[in-house]
């Protein structure tokens, strides 16, 4: 069989999307597994494996964006070692951020700010400079990801819980009802623990918690509202920090992450940054920019425009 589809991989922290597509910028085929990123998932070669089986054949060329990719030298090593393994066709591997950058704002200037399972900045100038800001892990960073506001929202709950902070029973009783944990607070303290110790990976079943974080600040949960705002600060500093190292204090922001739904976390960080502009493709978009031009294909607004539709219907965007 001819080689003709492209492949596009956008590894994170929670999940993995990959997606053949044909030269007419329709999708063929998408396939989603869990996170791949080789910082905290351990099987994380299991999880490309399992996505690339039966796809190398009908591959002409592949961009692959990776959690953590570039950040360290052992691992960036082992990434490209075993995608090398997986893809015989040509192929480029990036951070994911990047990709993503690449995405929203289709090659050209600006900063791409991630906030999903972890945090990260990404910014392009017009010359073609790039640098990164956050993208640190949880242990000492990922201020304003999902984990950290996961996180923020159970050491709340706790020292509420406790008598530690004065208040917040309405706070306490909204985020066990979403747990779905017993409606006596009495017995809220023993439902916390058996959750903790039931707990695999703890780190996307805590960012998984910035969801319900959301929810309770549009109802307007004042606590919540104070978690997210503190996040905004945090993801601001992100934008700041890259218009000032990229010498343009006007340098537009755009986003890309589970955690950026929230318009609440958007209003607030544009406050401090300026609107955003919204992303001309999704995060995998720039990863299909990125195949198709090492595959030699032409990217012009057509083929932008017929991929644009395509991840729309596919509901990617």
């Amino acid at each position: 069989m001819q080689r003709s589809d492209i492949l596009a991989l956008d590894g994170g922290g929670t999940k993995t999307l990959l997606l053949r597509v044909r030269r007419d910028a329709s999708i063929a085929e998408r396939r989603i597994a869990g996170g791949s990123n080789p910082f905290d998932v351990p099987e994380w070669r299991d999880v490309l494996t399992a996505l690339m089986d039966g796809q190398d054949a009908n591959c002409v060329s592949a961009a692959f964006g990776m959690a953590g990719y570039g950040e360290s030298r052992r691992l960036t090593q082992e990434v490209g070692a075993h995608i090398g393994a997986l893809c015989s066709a040509p192929h480029v591997i990036c951070n994911d951020v990047d990709m993503a950058c690449r995405g929203a704002f289709l090659g050209e200037a600006g900063i791409l700010l991630l906030s999903g399972t972890g945090s990260m900045a990404w910014g392009r100038d017009g010359r073609g400079e790039t640098c990164r800001a956050g993208g640190w892990g949880s242990l000492f960073g990922d201020e304003g990801s999902a984990y950290w506001i996961g996180r923020e929202a159970l050491s709340l709950f706790s020292r509420h819980l406790d008598g530690r902070l004065p208040g917040g029973t309405g706070y306490c009783r909204d985020f066990a009802r979403l747990r779905e944990w017993p409606e006596d607070p009495a017995r809220w303290g023993a439902a916390l623990q058996d959750w903790y110790a039931g707990l695999d990976e703890p780190r996307p079943v805590v960012a998984a918690l910035a969801r319900d974080v959301g929810a309770l600040a549009g109802s307007g949960c004042d606590v919540s509202l104070a978690i997210l705002h503190r996040a905004a600060d945090h993801l601001a500093r992100h934008v700041e920090a890259l218009r000032h190292r990229l010498g343009d204090e006007n340098l537009a922001w755009s986003y890309a992450g589970g955690t950026m739904r929230s318009l609440v976390l958007r209003d607030a960080i544009a406050r401090r940054c300026g609107p955003a502009r919204a992303p001309a493709l999704p995060p995998i978009g720039g990863a299909v920019m990125a195949a198709a031009e090492h595959a030699g294909w032409q990217i012009d607004a057509e083929f932008i425009g017929r991929l644009a539709r395509a991840l729309e219907e596919a509901g990617l965007t």
